[in-house]
């Protein structure tokens, strides 16, 4: 799967260590930055990775800032952008069954590597059902987007 990745400078250690896991798993991996621990903007980042989903320059995108809410909020400010943050399990796998979640945001600060790469494991193996409950929400959500209110 084509993976964009961006972080903050809070993120920047943890994402060197996810882009490692993900190429050994034979994905390929978007860097966005940044590309040190000097402080950074996470809007900047948040939004390169889910301007280069929406474009579809990958299939998925991970941010990770300092708790993971920054970086979500601000994806979630590119239409097409559906992000959570995620630091446990059930909810990394559901928020794209369930949700269509293209975006995972993620907390550098409150978890560790080990967490992060299973994390990312399963939201990137999980597939939105299509079940048509799920649809007929994700529809009202697309539509939220689109009116703003």
């Amino acid at each position: 799967m084509r993976v964009v990745i961006g972080a903050d400078h809070a993120g920047f250690p943890l994402k060197q260590e996810l882009i490692e896991h993900l190429e050994a798993e034979g994905h390929f991996v978007v860097d966005v930055g940044t590309d040190s621990t000097e402080p950074v903007d996470y809007p900047d980042y948040a939004a390169a990775v889910s301007r280069a989903v929406v474009a579809g320059e990958g299939e998925r995108g991970i941010v990770v800032c300092g708790s993971g809410a920054g970086a979500s909020i601000a994806a979630n400010k590119i239409t097409g952008v559906r992000s959570a943050v995620v630091h446990d399990h059930y909810t990394a796998h559901q928020a794209v069954e369930h949700d269509d979640m293209n975006v995972l945001a993620l907390g550098a600060r409150v978890i560790g590597a080990t967490t992060a790469t299973e994390l990312v494991d399963a939201y990137l193996g999980a597939r939105f059902s299509g079940e048509e409950r799920h649809l007929r929400r994700l529809r009202k959500v697309v539509e939220l987007d689109r009116n703003r209110g």
